[in-house]
């Protein structure tokens, strides 16, 4: 019988009625402010997702023993940040509803202001942990309020004070640094103080985001805004997991690869095993 062809991330070919974390994919980079290209992430990610193991030896767990939902891609229309962000809040609303997790691949980092959305309608409390190299607190960025440079400000305007833990950050301008002193907890330069952002909010409900230029270049070129200085592969991947399986983590999201910009591919690799670790820690 034939049946129609489908290429799920590695091992995520759970029906969604018994997965208990649904994936989805975010292609929209409408509002890069440098080099374009994380449309093409979620399609890279699939294709090259089977280029490495389901089981994973840091944790001794193996995505063939859990249950995990990929939807496939968002359909988006184009020219329009505010109907994007609208099918996301819904998607994630919906699988939300559910009572299971949602798994975004972005895309821009804009794409995670939609999923917050719908989190934060489902979860009052819900506090944001946020890995980058870039501060994404700007008000406006070229007289817009939606921006990948925005969208931590955007979330802060949902949310409110002392509820967004950013950490890596080493880039933005000089008013979002000082504008961050009263309104979020922001680590700079690298991922020390996870326990204190997790002490301080035990229990309550936490998006993660990760914007993947956190890594240093030298390790994750892939990326639209490369920002030099950043942390290893193995100390993002130790302070996901304390994150998912220390914190109440109810929806998260992996972005801003850019795969055309690292023709190795390795990029991309380290991408799906970034989201493999942090599928199996949830």
């Amino acid at each position: 019988m034939l049946n129609k062809a489908r290429q799920d991330f590695i091992s995520c070919d759970s029906d969604l009625q018994s997965a208990q974390i649904v994936l989805f994919g975010a292609p929209f980079d409408g509002t890069v402010s440098y080099r374009p290209g994380t449309r093409f992430a979620p399609k890279a990610i699939r294709g090259e997702s089977f280029g490495i193991e389901t089981y994973s030896p840091y944790q001794d767990k193996d995505l063939s023993d859990i249950k995990v939902c990929d939807l496939g891609d968002l359909e988006f229309p184009f020219g329009n940040p505010e109907a994007v962000l609208k099918i996301i809040e819904d998607t994630s609303a919906e699988i939300l509803g559910l009572n299971k997790k949602p798994f975004m691949v972005g895309g821009e980092h804009l794409v995670s202001l939609g999923a917050v959305r719908a989190a934060a309608k489902k979860f009052p409390e819900l506090n944001i942990i946020h890995f980058d190299a870039h501060t994404d607190l700007r008000d406006e960025y070229l007289g817009q309020k939606l921006s990948h440079a925005t969208v931590m400000r955007r979330c802060h305007d949902i949310l409110g004070d002392a509820r967004i833990f950013q950490f890596g950050i080493r880039s933005g301008d000089r008013p979002e640094f000082e504008w961050a002193k009263s309104h979020v907890f922001m680590n700079k330069f690298n991922l020390n103080n996870i326990e204190h952002a997790l002490d301080k909010i035990a229990g309550a409900p936490i998006y993660m985001t990760v914007d993947l230029d956190v890594l240093d270049p030298s390790e994750f070129p892939g990326t639209g805004t490369p920002e030099a200085g950043g942390v290893s592969f193995e100390e993002l991947r130790r302070a996901l997991l304390k994150v998912a399986e220390t914190g109440n983590v109810v929806a998260c999201d992996v972005n801003e690869l850019s795969p055309t910009y690292d023709q190795s591919g390795a990029s991309t690799a380290l991408a799906c095993k970034i989201i493999r670790e942090i599928l199996l820690s949830l």
